[in-house]
């Protein structure tokens, strides 16, 4: 679909928006009980959950994992809800209190604490997936009561003949032009 199509002469998109209108977004928080901390939203067709289980104190009768061991543990229990293997990469040192995405999903630590794995899983896609999954992450980690210092937004962006578009759908994702994922943290400035 060419970029010109994207936009109907009275400057409406695909989907009726105007090209610096959201998509509807929906999100509820605490959708699974035995979860520490659950979320789902939709953004416009795009529907995502995430899920928290933990941190869950160190116990203090054995011996502690070193950091890297740690990770490879988060690591092996996210792999049901992983895509398809990435290339091989070396893991990123472990940093302590940081929301850090190695590109498998999320993990934070918090001394004294195992990590916390979390993967958000894409139920619909309609564009703007990975934005989504970062905004459902952040709701489970507000519903598991994880201390942040600000909360992670996310919305992506893009150009479709000369026009800037908030928001982008799985077609104007497709039509190849260029696109920005943006994700802020709104209180830090």
């Amino acid at each position: 679909m060419a970029a010109a199509e994207l936009l109907s002469d009275e400057g409406y998109r695909l989907d009726g928006r105007r090209p610096s209108e959201l998509r509807k977004v929906r999100a509820r928080m605490g959708v699974f009980e035995q979860a520490d901390g659950s979320a789902y939203i939709e953004q416009g067709n795009t529907k995502v959950l995430a899920v928290v289980y933990g941190p869950h104190e160190v116990s203090s009768t054995g011996p502690e994992l070193p950091a890297t061991l740690r990770y490879l543990e988060a690591l092996r229990y996210l792999e049901a809800c992983l895509p398809p293997p990435l290339p091989p990469f070396p893991p990123p040192a472990p940093q302590r209190g940081h929301l850090r995405m190695p590109g498998r999903g999320h993990q934070w630590e918090t001394p004294g604490c195992h990590p916390l794995p979390m993967c958000p899983q894409v139920l619909q896609a309609d564009g703007g997936n990975y934005c989504a999954g970062v905004n459902a992450a952040t709701l489970a980690l507000m519903d598991a009561g994880i201390p942040m210092k600000d909360f992670v937004c996310a919305s992506s962006a893009g150009l479709a003949a000369d026009t800037a578009l908030a928001d982008l759908s799985w077609p104007e994702e497709a039509a190849g032009g260029p696109q920005l994922a943006l994700a802020l943290l709104p209180a830090s400035g």
